[in-house]
């Protein structure tokens, strides 16, 4: 006689079918998630990143929120903010008090499933820069915080990359251009190790094409209120790196080299040491692109392993790239992608 232990066949079908409907609730949730992100005018989505924890998405909260929600999202930024920063405060971007700040702001708040205490987040901005005479739109990466009894849990994948995977898939999966203004070189690895093109960095091929260049002086001539740099902070061009940076609002990031977190490739951490100078304050001013090659790093090498959403969504990328994409790209006719070019009416306003 078998052991009174041992799993029946009709047991062991039951916990089979458990596990298929736990895959199929979670495949559901970030099938919605995306539907959503691909429809809405602006972006507000709520999904479970990781066990006990809810990640929120919002786009230009400044205008697309109520007052009252408005009010509540920034006091759960700053409780976040009094977490890292106990005794210091900020007074650039989200924290100015600015709405323009809060209309161009993407936010990505982390929170506990259970509480709801706010305990990392994400304040990308979205900017207007002039590229070979026409205008451009920036995705700066932004302001990050992360409550300091929680660090060291894997958040990095969902505050740096799920954001810009969002607005690259809601834009159709057009190259998008980012940008990062950072000291810490376990950052500046991370978006050079993510994101494709990228300058400054010490990755061999790594080099300022005319666009980074551009794109460098626009952001520098325009922008330095979104990552809190004075306008008397200088811009060394040729090797991309602000100095005396921390001069506009945001001098409590100020660190010395021995404190900031350094990346696990020795690489970046002997880049940001050489390049800048920690006593006066300097930042590299890092461009680079979203697109399908980067979208499919983040996905293989920064969510977690065995996470069958990811797994689908990598292989939805490579569809798309090697069928759908193509026809997608010459059948929309109402914006432009590389040399092909919107069609316009006789009187020259395009359809």
């Amino acid at each position: 006689m078998a052991p009174t232990d041992d799993p029946t066949p009709a047991s062991r079908g039951g916990r089979g079918f458990a596990k298929a409907r736990a895959a199929f609730d979670g495949l559901r949730g970030h099938a919605g998630f995306w539907l959503k992100a691909l429809s809405q005018p602006t972006i507000d989505l709520t999904l479970r990143t990781q066990a006990g924890q809810r990640t929120r998405i919002v786009e230009s909260p400044g205008v697309s929120l109520p007052k009252a929600e408005l009010d509540a999202l920034v006091a759960q930024l700053r409780i976040v903010a009094a977490k890292t920063l106990p005794e210091e405060s900020l007074t650039y971007g989200i924290f100015s008090g600015e709405p323009e700040r809060l209309s161009r702001a993407v936010v990505t708040l982390i929170s506990e499933e259970d509480t709801g205490r706010p305990i990392a987040f994400n304040a990308l901005s979205v900017m207007d820069v002039p590229l070979d005479g026409e205008p451009a739109e920036v995705t700066h990466l932004g302001l990050v915080m992360v409550d300091p009894d929680v660090r060291g849990q894997g958040l990095s994948w969902v505050l740096y990359g799920l954001t810009a995977l969002v607005l690259f898939a809601r834009d159709g999966l057009r190259p998008k251009w980012i940008s990062n203004v950072a000291q810490v070189p376990a950052v500046v690895g991370m978006v050079s190790d993510t994101f494709s093109d990228v300058f400054p960095s010490p990755q061999p091929g790594a080099r300022q094409s005319f666009a980074h260049l551009q794109l460098a002086r626009g952001i520098m001539a325009r922008h330095r209120a979104v990552f809190g740099v004075g306008e008397e902070a200088g811009f060394d061009e040729a090797r991309s790196v602000i100095t005396n940076a921390y001069t506009g609002g945001s001098d409590a990031l100020k660190k010395t080299f021995e404190i900031a977190p350094k990346h696990r490739d020795a690489v970046y951490n002997e880049f940001c040491e050489r390049e800048l100078d920690y006593g006066r304050g300097d930042d590299v001013l890092q461009l680079g692109r979203v697109d399908l090659a980067g979208a499919r790093r983040y996905l293989m090498s920064e969510v977690p392993s065995g996470s069958l959403p990811a797994l689908l969504a990598a292989s939805a990328m490579l569809a798309l790239q090697r069928l759908v994409l193509p026809v997608i790209y010459w059948l929309d006719d109402s914006r432009a992608f590389g040399t092909l070019r919107p069609r316009r009416h006789e009187s020259g306003g395009a359809r």
